[in-house]
């Protein structure tokens, strides 16, 4: 298993090969994921209440509710859930690789073909209703559509490449965005259908819903967390904690005022040095390691 569950082979090869910056639709037909498991298997987890209740958030027209769905046992409480999606609510279910072995396969054999960590979340959303308003991410979303249809409504990145905290949707929201894109208008409009996968890069904004859809939509949301320059510079520099030199305790007098900026040019050529004499090729090795077994980082 691999990304051939999301994706036609096509698809495939654009990301292990170009990784795309404009969203695509493709035709992923019935993948083994589709033979496996389907919308009525997530319909079923909710009605049985069989959902780790910290994995589950109800969603309408905005932000996520995360009050508590368990009950005395400890157990998710399905009536509660029932009755939010009878009133309109998006469920989300989180995390599907933690609890579910066919997710926790999948996220690894992409992870393995990639060198990148991922997480994969379900969102169920009642005909004629939305979750999750406008937003963007920090990573690379696949949007796997298994019924119904979802319409999603797309505007070009506001800021360029946003990671981890760095540019945030809510850490650098404003009352004006929402207005300002509903006035322009979307630059595209996807309606997305069972069978169909949705490439949506990171830092595209995004309005899902299934406000035109007659049928619940159920979509899977593989998220793809991107290697990048930076991860490979953290690589490096924590092997510095092997040299005696930079485990060496700084006083206190030297943190503030000149003395430390004297002490941070000092660190700075010590650590150009320590870069200057690494073996990338040793090197190389380890961050592969990593890239392949490190399961989350902070987003």
């Amino acid at each position: 298993m691999s990304l051939s569950l999301l994706l036609p082979e096509d698809g495939v090869a654009d990301l292990l090969t170009t990784w795309p910056d404009e969203p695509r639709v493709y035709e992923r037909g019935r993948s083994a994921l589709d033979r496996t498991i389907t919308a009525d298997d997530f319909e079923q987890l909710l009605d049985t209440g069989c959902v780790p209740a910290e994995e589950v958030a109800a969603i309408h027209a905005g932000p996520s509710d995360r009050s508590s769905f368990k009950t005395a046992n400890g157990r998710t409480d399905a009536t509660k859930l029932r009755r939010l999606r009878q009133r309109g609510y998006t469920i989300r279910l989180g995390n599907l690789q933690r609890w579910l072995p066919f997710f926790h396969d999948a996220a690894r054999a992409i992870q393995q073909e990639t060198g990148y960590s991922n997480y994969v979340h379900c969102f169920l959303t009642p005909a004629g209703k939305q979750g999750l308003r406008h937003h963007w991410d920090q990573q690379m979303a696949l949007i796997v559509q298994l019924s119904g249809a979802k319409t999603w409504q797309l505007w070009r990145p506001m800021y360029n490449s946003p990671m981890r905290e760095h540019q945030e949707s809510f850490r650098v929201w404003q009352d004006d965005f929402i207005p300002g894109w509903e006035a322009a208008g979307p630059d595209t409009t996807i309606d997305l259908t069972a069978g169909q996968t949705l490439l949506l890069p990171r830092g595209w904004i995004h309005n899902p819903h299934a406000l035109n859809s007659a049928a619940d939509s159920v979509h899977l949301t593989f998220a793809i967390r991107e290697r990048t320059p930076l991860w490979l510079s953290e690589k490096m520099l924590a092997l510095a904690i092997e040299d005696p030199a930079f485990r060496r305790v700084i006083p206190p007098r030297d943190m503030e005022g000149t003395a430390l900026a004297a002490r941070l040019g000092e660190v700075r050529q010590a650590l150009v040095e320590f870069l200057h004499g690494l073996d990338m090729n040793e090197v190389a090795v380890l961050v592969r390691e990593a890239a392949v077994a490190e399961l989350e980082y902070s987003t």
